[in-house]
C-alpha cells in the first residue's frame, strides 16, 4: 500500500479540520504552506585558505539535502571586525516551493528528526508572530543523503518554514497537523 503524500494529507484531512476549528468559509481561506527556505551560513568557513575547495563541497551537499541547485549569498557591506567585504560569500541557501517542498517537509518530519541525537520535539518558541516556523540543525549529517564516511567538511543549517498563516496559532494548529514533533 501507497503511502499518502503530504499534499493528498492536506486536501483530504487538514482542510476540513482547520475549517471545523477556525469557521473558515471556504478552502482558499485555510492556511497553507508556502516555501521552505534552507539556509547555510559560510562566513566562518570563508576565512579559511581552503575556501574554494570547501564551498563547492557544502554547494554539493546542500544540493542532495534538498534537491535542487542551492543559491549564494553575498554581504551586502564591508565589516572590517569580522574581515568581510562587500559582495564576499557569506552563505548558501535554497528555497523550495511546491512538491519539492513537500518531499522535503515529509523527509524532514519521517526521516530527519527520528534521526536527530537527544531530540525531544520542536519548541513551541521557534514559530515567531507571524506563524513561521524555523528549525536549525549543528549538523548536517542527519539528513539520510549525506553519508558521514565521505565527509569533508561539516556544517550546521537552519530550515525556515513560511505559512500564509494570520496568527501564531493557525499556524501552530497547522503544523500540528502535517505531523511536526512539538515538545509537550
Amino acid at each position: 500500500m501507497k503511502k499518502e503524500s503530504l499534499v493528498e494529507k492536506y486536501k483530504k484531512d487538514i482542510i476540513p479540520k482547520m475549517k471545523e476549528k477556525f469557521g473558515y468559509a471556504n478552502n482558499m481561506a485555510v492556511p497553507k504552506l508556502e516555501k521552505i527556505v534552507v539556509n547555510v551560513g559560510v562566513g566562518r568557513l570563508a576565512q579559511q585558505a581552503n575556501f574554494d575547495k570547501i564551498l563547492p563541497e557544502v554547494m554539493n551537499d546542500l544540493s542532495s539535502i534538498t534537491g535542487q541547485k542551492p543559491a549564494t549569498s553575498g554581504a551586502k557591506k564591508s565589516i572590517a571586525g569580522f574581515k568581510i567585504r562587500i559582495g564576499q560569500v557569506v552563505g548558501v541557501k535554497a528555497t523550495l516551493r511546491g512538491r519539492r517542498m513537500y518531499d522535503f517537509l515529509d523527509k524532514l518530519i519521517n526521516i530527519v528528526f527520528p534521526r536527530v541525537r537527544d531530540f525531544h520535539g520542536v519548541d513551541l518558541k521557534n514559530v515567531d508572530k507571524k506563524g513561521n516556523l524555523t528549525v536549525g540543525f549543528k549538523e548536517h549529517v542527519v539528513f539520510p543523503e549525506i553519508l558521514s564516511e565521505l565527509l569533508k567538511v561539516d556544517f550546521g543549517l537552519e530550515i525556515s518554514i513560511v505559512s500564509n498563516a494570520k496568527t501564531k496559532e493557525e499556524s501552530i494548529e497547522l503544523y500540528k497537523l502535517l505531523g511536526f514533533p512539538f515538545k509537550k
